[in-house]
């Protein structure tokens, strides 16, 4: 693939195999993702979905002698690791675990400039342009009147968009969704699928990390199933979103149906 191939793909990944335990948690994934692409990653727990994405986020590095090994993100093979997370934003269920502290809301998307969790008045210089960089995109989120809240205050789906502010301090490129509905009441769900249909209609890619196909927004185009560490199946959503794919991905009977522009699986 040539540089100019490469610039235009977020991600572009071939025979990527990550070891833990002894055991491959992913096993000879090559994928390739498009700039201003949306996609779903969905399987069951143990899949290797998560761990797909800490490979993309270099927490988790693959096998160094693996055949015709690649391993770009952005059109770069080499990343400084805090530079590849501003323009990735990650949200997860986890970094939200860390967030519930006793910092305002305000504080935690500011820490985002500096990849940090909270202010250190003693450490960081946050600069008036880097407050209203934050005031200014809670308000895009719909939760500016939560700016001087305690996380340990909020709700759930506010902690969120919380994180979601957060992510997108450094305007990122992508945002890296895993879970993201995890623990959210059916109003969160709700409020939570709007907020990230508006963020994609900007022109972010959407990497979602789901076992719930009801998270799936309709600006996600494609989706890939992945099932022991293998890719299992990949393409247009209408196509790969069957009852025959998801049960042979789950092991159980499936049935998908779809509402409107939105999916949902029985069992």
């Amino acid at each position: 693939m040539t540089n100019t191939q490469n610039e235009a793909m977020l991600i572009d990944f071939n025979n990527v195999t990550v070891i833990k335990d002894g055991r491959p948690i992913l096993d000879s994934v090559s994928l390739s993702i498009a700039a201003n692409e949306n996609i779903a990653i969905i399987g069951p727990n143990g899949s290797g979905k998560s761990s797909l994405i800490k490979v993309m986020t270099r927490e988790y590095y693959p096998v160094a002698d693996a055949p015709e090994l690649r391993m770009n993100v952005l059109g770069e093979e080499i990343w400084n690791i805090f530079d590849l997370r501003k323009q990735m934003g990650i949200i997860t269920t986890d970094l939200q675990n860390s967030c519930l502290r006793d910092s305002t809301v305000l504080e935690i998307v500011l820490s985002g400039f500096f990849s940090s969790i909270g202010i250190y008045d003693d450490l960081f210089d946050v600069t008036i342009e880097m407050k209203a960089t934050a005031i200014e995109i809670l308000k895009f989120l719909g939760i500016g009147h939560l700016a001087h809240k305690k996380m340990t205050k909020i709700s759930s789906g506010e902690a969120r968009k919380a994180l979601i502010a957060r992510a997108l301090v450094h305007d990122p490129k992508a945002l890296v969704l895993d879970e993201p509905t995890n623990s959210l009441d059916m109003k969160s769900v709700f409020q939570f699928r709007k907020t990230i249909s508006a963020i994609a209609n900007l022109g972010k890619n959407i990497i979602l990390v789901t076992h719930d196909l009801s998270d799936i927004i309709p600006e996600i185009s494609r989706v890939i199933l992945i099932k022991n560490g293998k890719i299992f199946a990949d393409g247009k959503k209408e196509d790969i979103l069957t009852n025959e794919n998801l049960s042979a991905l789950f092991e159980i009977p499936v049935t998908v149906q779809k509402h409107g522009e939105y999916y949902a699986a029985f069992c």
